[in-house]
């Protein structure tokens, strides 16, 4: 699957939750509109639509037996995946009865991924994603090389140097470990560094600090969306970042974000997991 697709068509119904404030809508195929980049930035806008950092879509053409989807930015783009949007679409299908507590999989941009729902309490549901084996590296997020200097810096607002580590977990990231996560430091790196004109298609931002041996604080900023309270995919990207470079141990890493806490789990070779609640919020129909 590429992002030149045609857009598809979906249902007017509509289904929202969140992971920590990191909202979605997720939509199946169906005949009420389509997904053009005006229709899913009006949709997503907060004030002039319902409102989310994002859009799942649930395709009618499965993969065998497994669902496929599409994912959209609050700004009309499409991109490759997100944690805590494949979570949330977990409690979509679980509530419509499609899957139960057993472990199942689906198709994102021709990727496998396992998820699990481990339980529900007062409609907050716990769900884990096994996300695969991360790359890092200039070549694993489209950065072109001679963006870096040899010490792995590039040349950030104002001339300064900062030091990233281009992470892939299924999308680009590019982390920076800073002695202090402001939200000052993030207006100013973010967008710069999200749109640099170094990668070949963008990358989500993240600054990270080290609390202890298994726990990071992180400030987030997305890819086609802006500052956000939390990001699976984001959460994974520290959690590598950190574990590669040494900063914390494999193994159960919290990432703690604005929004609250995220759970992923890094092993040696890169392989990882990401665990946490999802609230749903509530469903109806585009007029």
């Amino acid at each position: 699957m590429t992002r030149w697709e045609p857009r598809p068509t979906l249902s007017r119904a509509f289904y929202k939750a969140h992971s920590l404030g990191n909202d979605y809508l997720i939509f199946e195929e169906g005949s009420g509109w389509v997904a053009t980049p005006d229709a899913v930035r009006e949709i997503c806008n907060r004030n002039r639509g319902v409102g989310a950092d994002g859009i799942v879509v649930l395709l009618q053409e499965l993969a065998g037996s497994l669902p496929q989807l599409r994912m959209f930015n609050p700004d009309g783009s499409e991109f490759e995946r997100s944690g805590n949007g494949l979570r949330i679409l977990a409690t979509y299908l679980h509530r419509e009865g499609r899957v139960d507590d057993a472990p199942f999989e689906v198709i994102v941009r021709g990727d496998l991924v396992g998820i699990t729902v481990h339980g529900v309490q007062d409609r907050t549901y716990d769900i884990s994603v096994e996300m695969g084996r991360a790359k890092v590296g200039a070549d694993s997020v489209g950065l072109d090389p001679s963006s870096l200097d040899g010490s792995g810096r590039i040349i950030g607002p104002g001339g300064s140097r900062v030091h990233v580590i281009p992470v892939s977990v299924g999308n680009p990231h590019l982390v920076v470990f800073v002695p202090e996560v402001s939200n000052t430091l993030l207006e100013s790196l973010g967008p710069f560094l999200a749109t640099h004109s170094g990668l070949s298609n963008g990358a989500n931002v993240q600054l990270a600090r080290p609390l202890s041996a298994s726990r990071l604080e992180a400030a987030i900023w997305e890819r086609g969306v802006g500052p956000t309270t939390a990001s699976g995919t984001g959460a994974c990207a520290i959690a590598v970042a950190a574990v590669w470079s040494g900063q914390v141990n494999p193994g159960v890493v919290m990432v703690e974000t604005t929004g609250g806490s995220l759970e992923i789990q890094v092993n040696v070779e890169l392989e990882v997991g990401l665990r946490g609640p999802v609230k749903e919020v509530c469903t109806g129909t585009l007029t």
